[in-house]
């Protein structure tokens, strides 16, 4: 009978959350839905009372930024809007009543809306955005991304913004999803990658299975991404071609830049919807190669039947290499990097069976609890019906797998949504990351993370000399309790989303790092060495 009992025991142990068998359960933190509390009054809606096309199902995604320099993460909020070749008529009543919403963090734990003052309530058919200090003023100019055109806000630096979108010459006509940005010419300005998705018919198309509810992405076709270069002169031109970027047929659903293969340039990723996705490998004097395939970046194991949605890159495994998980309609997939050459781990890290019955779409590769192993948080939803799921929350046990402990993460991960895109960013300055998630057709979800600075934690921020701004496309090392932590420059990053751009270390026991080493895009490096834990650290270039 004793043994009967002990094998019942073992059995159940065995079934349960590693974090509770090894009796860390109390150290998890948890995340608490503040969005009310926070002062988030928004609602994301796509014109219409029910889903019926590809326009309506993309969604949205959302941002952190800090947009009038005080130190504290501000959010902007994006909406659809009625739209006569996209929505019903029954949908009218919501025409020129939708749009997108700046919030500014009154540093308290709360949110104003200023988007009136600020004047980028944008009320096109929005889906993504992303923010960059263009013109080198010190300040972050705002690019939202439409279902027709894009509309390009410069910041005047006083709170207010002004709309530059035709003279500029980023009032892309396309349907644009995403737009990362980065130095690809080394000019000491930033250029922006348009990532644009397909070319809808208004509904023509019927030949599909109803059951699906409308039509995918193959029904299409797809459109072009754009590389615009930075004149310098508050414009942009089109070079696409001659950088070897042109693929005429892409259907883009978000796109990152990182140094994926560590030969100190930045790499494009492109995510796409059905079909393969893109690689671009960065050959220097501002030209491109695509070879996604040969470095095992197009396809995950499971084919080309995926709809890849918004990558996020970090480095899982602590190898001095970036890694890249992209969420899709099917298992998701981790890619893990074997010096710039990609295998697909997710079976064998345990992800596969936690994400299988999901349909993923905003994907964050993060430290929530600082121990210095990233994380995995996954936004999901149905694509072709309001129909709601869970999100995933998965814990890197430094191991090489991943263990679900959503069901320890507080009540908001007991609820369903309609998720689509999702971000991250310590909004509240405590040094542990919070999460902001947008909902198809509903209210967005601030998540704060209670507990996570529990462990010790670093926050970098890179900055070029000339004007302040954030180092986009610096690589920054960590070194602490024997782990090297890499990280690269660059808030664009998961499905239509931007996070806190200040680059966030956990540290876990220690107290301090032996060392922070910043490689700037010149290939410069700074050091500084015996670093204290708990801090926002800036680091300015030096360039004498």
């Amino acid at each position: 009978m004793k043994r009967i009992v002990y094998w019942i025991v073992c059995a159940t142990l065995i079934a349960l959350p590693t974090s509770v068998r090894c009796g860390r359960a109390a150290e998890l933190p948890s995340f608490t839905d503040v969005t009310e509390k926070a002062g988030l009054h928004f609602r994301h809606r796509f014109g219409d009372d029910k889903l019926s096309n590809i326009v309506e199902g993309t969604g949205a995604g959302a941002m952190f930024f800090d947009f009038d320099g005080d130190g504290w993460q501000d959010i902007y909020l994006l909406s659809g809007c009625w739209l006569k070749d996209v929505n019903d008529n029954r949908g009218r009543r919501y025409r020129g009543k939708l749009s997108n919403k700046l919030y500014r963090n009154n540093g308290d734990g709360t949110f104003t809306d200023v988007t009136e003052k600020a004047r980028v309530g944008d009320r096109s058919f929005s889906v993504g955005c992303s923010a960059a200090d263009f013109d080198n003023d010190g300040d972050l100019d705002l690019y939202v991304l439409n279902y027709g055109k894009n509309v390009f806000y410069r910041n005047n630096g006083d709170g207010t913004f002004t709309d530059i979108s035709k003279q500029s010459g980023l009032d892309n006509p396309l349907w644009s999803l995403s737009a990362p940005w980065f130095d690809f010419d080394k000019d000491g300005d930033l250029d922006v990658y348009v990532v644009n998705y397909l070319e809808y018919d208004r509904g023509k198309f019927r030949a599909y299975y109803s059951a699906k509810g409308y039509p995918g992405p193959l029904s299409y076709n797809g459109r072009p991404d754009v590389l615009y270069r930075n004149n310098g002169d508050g414009t942009f031109t089109d070079v696409t071609r001659e950088t070897g970027l042109h693929n005429k047929n892409g259907r883009g659903m978000s796109g990152t830049v990182s140094d994926l293969d560590n030969d100190g340039l930045i790499d494009l990723y492109i995510t796409n919807d059905g079909m393969g996705n893109y690689f671009y490998h960065n050959l220097g004097a501002g030209r491109f190669e695509e070879d996604g395939l040969i470095r095992g970046l197009s396809f995950g194991e499971g084919g080309q039947g995926v709809s890849s949605m918004g990558p996020t890159i970090g480095d899982v495994n602590r190898d001095g290499w970036m890694d890249v998980y992209i969420p899709d309609m099917g298992y998701g997939c981790l890619m893990i990097n074997n010096k710039g050459f990609f295998d697909d781990h997710t079976a064998r890290a345990k992800l596969a069976v936690a994400c299988g019955q999901y349909t993923g779409w905003g994907a964050v590769l993060f430290d929530f609890d600082n121990d210095s192993h990233l994380d995995i948080f996954i936004a999901n939803g149905n694509a072709h019906f309001e129909f709601p799921e869970e999100d995933v929350l998965l814990k890197n046990d430094g191991t090489g797998h991943f263990v679900d402990v959503a069901s320890e993460a507080g009540p908001y991960f007991h609820q369903k949504h309609v998720g689509r895109g999702a971000t991250y960013g310590d909004f509240d300055n405590d040094g542990d990351l919070d999460l902001l998630i947008s909902n198809l057709n509903d209210s967005p979800r601030l998540l704060r993370n209670d507990g996570g600075n529990k462990n010790h934690w670093l926050k970098v921020r890179a900055l070029l000399p000339s004007s302040h701004r954030d180092a986009i496309g610096a690589r920054v090392t960590v070194k602490a309790n024997d782990l090297i932590l890499i990280q690269d420059s660059n808030p664009v990053r998961g499905y239509l989303s931007q996070a806190d751009p200040r680059l966030h270390f956990g540290l876990g026991s220690a107290e301090r790092a032996e060392y922070v080493e910043i490689r700037w895009p010149d290939g410069r490096k700074t050091r500084r060495v015996n670093v204290s834990a708990d801090q926002i650290l800036t680091i300015i270039e030096d360039t004498k």
